[in-house]
């Protein structure tokens, strides 16, 4: 009778370690993106030590403006599910009513950029540093700033084009494979940027590895669509951008390590 209870107590246990290590597995594919604490838009004490600073505190829009707009921030960003979100409901031309690329107050020289996107169904959006913002000579975000393209390789028309697709440094440099996820599921993406040495992360992977600034960076320039803006590519410190491109997208855990 003990040695049959001890079997059933047995059982009993490797049922519940399989089914809780089922869970565990389940939250893990659901959102690998979660810190470990299970919060976002945190930084442990680790990061903090290491000097990471957040750019998005998941409650505000402190630190972000309207590119060209010091001080403002369009209505169709919104703060929402952990997320700083593009409501792509009302559009305006090709971009969104109260949207417009946003760009962090502060500029940056070396550093290295994690944060996680998700983009809509057929949706175009990207994240471009390097951003200089004087508007008497620079339109727009990109005019200046490099990117790196963010879109459901799936459903839009860009995805047909050699480096245009999620991941890539666009128009410039095709990522060396495609580790993004469908539209509507969490990415984390990374750019890091130190004396002139650029690195593209997608998913973890190193997706994107070249030399800023140096003669084969200008040779790139030349021939991409960018060769007739002489502006692009070239400022060593700038903001980052976040693209209204005229779809909704969200970005979360946006933190940045100056070097």
């Amino acid at each position: 009778m003990i040695k049959a209870t001890l079997v059933a107590s047995s059982v009993a246990l490797l049922v519940a370690c399989n089914n809780n290590a089922e869970t565990k597995g389940e939250l893990t594919n659901k959102d690998t993106t979660q810190t470990a604490a299970g919060s976002f838009n945190i930084l442990t004490e680790e990061e903090k030590k290491d000097g990471w600073e957040l750019l998005f505190d998941g409650t505000t829009v402190k630190g972000w403006h309207t590119y060209g707009f010091p001080g403002t921030i369009g209505s169709a960003w919104k703060v929402d599910d952990n997320s700083l979100h593009l409501d792509a409901s009302v559009k305006k031309g090709w971009k969104i009513e109260g949207g417009g690329d946003v760009v962090t107050d502060q500029e940056f020289t070396n550093f290295h950029l994690q944060l996680d996107w998700k983009i809509d169904t057929g949706g175009n959006s990207g994240i471009i540093f390097y951003v200089n913002e004087d508007t008497t000579k620079y339109e727009d975000t990109y005019n200046t700033g490099p990117e790196m393209q963010v879109l459901d390789n799936e459903k839009h028309a860009d995805a047909k084009i050699p480096k245009h697709r999620a991941g890539d440094l666009y128009d410039l440099i095709s990522s060396s494979s495609e580790p993004v996820k469908p539209a509507l599921e969490w990415n984390h993406a990374e750019i890091k940027s130190i004396n002139g040495k650029l690195d593209l992360y997608l998913n973890g992977v190193n997706v994107v590895s070249t030399t800023m600034w140096d003669d084969n960076w200008k040779k790139l320039l030349e021939g991409s669509k960018f060769k007739t803006m002489p502006g692009f590519g070239t400022f060593k410190t700038g903001r980052i951008a976040l693209q209204d491109h005229g779809n909704n997208v969200w970005y979360r855990n946006i933190k940045i390590r100056k070097y």
